[in-house]
This record gives structure tokens, C-alpha cells and sequence, in this order.
């Protein structure tokens, strides 16, 4: 799939589009170092607490998420971004449905 966006103008909003009752990823790029995955969640939808190993960036581009880090809420809207450290336990919902692009450095 990552080939078919090389040197192409892209619409991140237009990569992937909402489905009812449920979460879509489509992975962006995928390097031994780091991973861009953009996802749509639909209301209500979201990743419970979890642990990763490694930092990773957020950036809302469509919608309403509250995104929770180690006990502490967040709410984020279109243009918002925010890291989520190594080793802490994010959690995300989507207040109204959202897309976000993902970007996970393994360095």
C-alpha cells in the first residue's frame, strides 16, 4: 500500500473514511524505525489503556477525541496533537467520531 502513495499529493482526511459501529486503520509507512498509520473511529469507539515501548505523536485531523495518559484526560480536536510517552498507558475515545494520523518512533 505504501507504494501506491509515494510522491503523490494526499489529502490525509481522504486516506481512509468512517465506519459505523467500528475502528479503521490503514498503515501510511512502515520502517524498522517508525510506523504512520492514520485511523477513523466512529462515536463511541476507542483503544483501551495499554502499554507501549516507545513514544509516539497524535495529531487529530478530523473530530473529537479524549485521549487519556496515565489517568490524565485530554480532549482534542481538529489541528490538536499530543505525545504520548514510552512506557506510559494511553487510552482513547472518540467523544464524536475522529481521525487521527498516528506516528510511533522505535529509536
Amino acid at each position: 500500500m505504501f507504494e501506491q502513495l509515494k510522491a503523490k499529493k494526499l489529502k490525509l482526511g481522504d486516506l481512509i473514511e468512517y465506519q459505523e459501529g467500528t475502528v479503521v486503520s490503514r498503515e501510511i509507512i512502515h520502517k524498522g524505525t517508525g510506523t504512520v498509520i492514520i485511523f477513523a473511529f466512529d462515536k463511541g469507539e476507542g483503544f483501551s489503556e495499554h502499554t507501549a515501548p516507545f513514544d509516539a505523536l497524535v495529531q487529530i485531523i478530523d473530530g473529537k477525541a479524549e485521549i487519556t495518559i496515565s489517568g490524565d484526560k485530554n480532549i482534542l480536536e481538529k489541528g490538536d496533537m499530543i505525545i504520548l510517552p514510552a512506557n506510559y498507558s494511553p487510552a482513547l475515545n472518540a467523544i464524536e467520531r475522529f481521525k487521527m494520523v498516528l506516528t510511533m518512533i522505535r529509536s
